[in-house]
């Protein structure tokens, strides 16, 4: 398990990615999420490592980060599809709500 220590407002934590340890400053709020990405890379790794033939951990961290940014890409076109949605209902409600107020 890593070490934290406080810093002005700030922790110092150490991270391991493929065998590596990696020091970080952060804010207090972001240890939490930045310790489970590290835990997902981490979980990805082990299942390219055990899966393909691959054992060069840069190709592993390759294939890894190409996995990740993926997601990412998908996940910004669906909340933009969402945020346009929600926008367009909005507008519906508050054309009911400015009609239900007029005299």
């Amino acid at each position: 398990m890593s070490k934290s220590i406080v810093l002005k407002d700030y922790l110092k934590i150490k991270v391991s990615i493929a065998d590596r340890v990696y020091p970080l400053t952060i804010k207090p709020e972001e240890e939490e999420k930045i310790r489970a990405a590290a835990k997902a890379i981490e979980g990805t790794l082990k299942k390219y490592e055990e899966g393909y033939a691959v054992r060069d951990k840069q190709d592993l961290l390759a294939m890894c980060a190409l996995q990740l940014a993926s997601r990412l890409e998908k996940n910004k076109d669906k909340e933009m599809v969402d945020a346009s949605s929600i926008s367009q209902q909005l507008g519906q409600l508050e054309q009911i709500l400015e009609t239900a107020i007029k005299p």
